[in-house]
């Protein structure tokens, strides 16, 4: 059986970055990235709708050892698509990477030091097996093959068709039609300015309004700096620049959030028209970063709304009809299409199935320890990026925490790496902190964080740099084993 010290789960933004830094950082460790797609990429390469991008900036959604060079500071998904595989490319981890094999289940042996991995071929349906040292969750959160849809009343009366954006197919025509988005969220204020120009007109129907910021497409210092520095100089100065404002804002939201209410409004006030109801589309319930707010470069959104291309409808659905759907208020609102913008579904660890010594293993029974590793189960981290900052931010900070667990480790000969939880009784939150739908109906399937570190989720890039990259590995939460020695013979019985 194939054996590989170090196996990665997904080959996406994530699981390429992690690679990197495991040829960078720990070169003598043998690896392999198993895809359960066809294509590497992942969220990038799996989602198709119009307008398809990023919610965060290039200089901190990518990696910061490999500087964004583009002009787009908020990418499409084929530019990150494109900057994801030419990475893979440029730093020797392509061959690393095997598509179309799914981790059905991995075992963990405390005897043998060492996860036995379960892979089914999606191509083929066969099973293939191999063992590893040191298993790399790096799939997201959600499911691919699945987004949510609540349940529609008269949904199958509608004469059109109804896509999930998930699904996006490529024959779909919606040029000079009517077009509904259901949702509020960061893909559905993707899709109607993207969807505007070829339709006759879109509606986003919201149940509950987003907080929406606009934000400059091109970063104006990166195109300052670049045209005076080479871009490994000026990219880490304007990515330092964006974590440290967003780090801000969460921060204003957190401590000051009717001053954020107010700021983000002034926003809306200056883009949408006169006389718009503000109140009614674009006053959340909530406050800023209990849900991520949306981003949208240039204002987009508000300037198709201002072109009468596009419109935003507030109100509950009644039911949908063949031509259309009724909102609860008798309103109908006509359509030719309809797309349900409306949400994802969360599955950990691509739904592997995990077992220590014979015992199987639910995330939801586990803490997070320093938001990578699940207490109790050996030599397994998670990549999990911030939910107030970009993905990428949190998950190579993970990356390179593992690199120095796995060189530590080697250096004083332990095989075997298992995260203590806190003490009994302690108290603990979901691992996501967030009041998303998403989230809220998946939060007894999520992983808990604990009352204090290293339990604890600090959603701090620049904290945890300190604690992750520099900070002791030995800490003495991390429980550290050496192989079993076996045991000495017995002494020969007296005559």
């Amino acid at each position: 059986m194939e054996h590989v010290d170090v196996l990665i789960a997904g080959a996406g933004l994530s699981g390429v970055g992690t690679a990197c830094r495991l040829r960078e950082q720990c070169p003598d460790k043998s690896l392999a990235i198993l895809e359960a797609r066809d294509a590497t990429g992942g969220t990038w390469d799996l989602f198709r709708y119009p307008g398809i991008r990023s919610d965060s900036d290039m200089f901190t959604l990518g990696y910061p050892f490999r500087p964004w060079e583009e002009a787009e500071a908020i990418a499409d998904g084929p530019a990150i698509r494109r900057y994801i595989r030419d990475t893979a490319r440029e730093y020797g981890v392509e061959r690393h990477i095997r598509l179309n094999r799914r981790i059905v289940a991995a075992r963990w042996s405390s005897a043998d030091a060492r996860w036995s991995v379960d892979v089914e071929r999606t191509d083929t349906g066969e099973r293939e097996q191999l063992t590893c040292g040191f298993l790399v969750g790096c799939t997201g959160y959600y499911r691919y093959d699945e987004g949510y849809t609540p349940e529609l009343p008269g949904i199958e009366d509608f004469h059109g068709p109804v896509i999930h954006p998930q699904h996006w197919p490529e024959d779909l025509d919606y040029d000079g039609k009517r077009v509904i988005v259901v949702g509020s969220g960061a893909t559905a204020v993707t899709l109607v300015p993207a969807m505007a120009p070829r339709a006759a007109h879109v509606t986003m129907l919201q149940r509950s309004p987003s907080y929406v910021v606009s934000l400059p497409g091109r970063d104006p210092l990166a195109t300052a700096l670049n045209k005076v520095l080479p871009p490994r100089v000026a990219f880490p100065i304007v990515r330092w620049k964006n974590i440290l404002l967003a780090l801000l804002f969460f921060q204003l939201s957190r401590r000051a959030p009717r001053l954020a209410m107010a700021m983000i409004r002034k926003g809306v006030e200056h883009r949408v028209p006169p006389g718009f109801a503000i109140d009614t589309h674009f006053s959340p319930r909530y406050q800023p970063w209990d849900q991520r707010v949306c981003l949208v470069p240039d204002g987009d959104l508000f300037a198709a709304i201002r072109s009468g291309r596009a419109s935003i409808a507030t109100g509950r659905i009644d039911r949908f009809t063949a031509r259309g759907i009724r909102l609860e208020s008798g309103e109908e609102l006509r359509a030719d299409v309809i797309i349900t913008a409306t949400g994802l579904n969360l599955l950990m660890l691509g739904g592997i199935e995990l077992e220590v010594d014979g015992e199987p293993v639910d995330p939801a029974d586990h803490f997070l320890y320093k938001g990578a590793m699940l207490t109790g189960v050996p030599n397994l981290a998670v990549a999990l990026g911030y939910t107030n900052a970009s993905w990428t931010l949190k998950a190579d900070l993970t990356a390179r925490y593992v690199c120095r667990l796995l060189n530590h480790m080697t250096a004083h000969g332990y095989v075997e790496c298992r995260a203590r939880p806190p003490a009994p009784g302690a108290s603990s939150d979901p691992a996501i902190d967030l009041q998303a739908g998403y989230v809220l109906r998946s939060i007894d399937r999520l992983p808990k964080q604990g009352p204090s570190w290293p339990w604890r989720l600090h959603q701090n890039y620049p904290l945890d740099l300190r604690l992750l990259a520099h900070g002791r590995v030995d800490d003495g939460v991390l429980a550290l084993s050496r192989p079993v020695e076996a045991e000495a013979p017995a002494a020969p019985l007296a005559a």
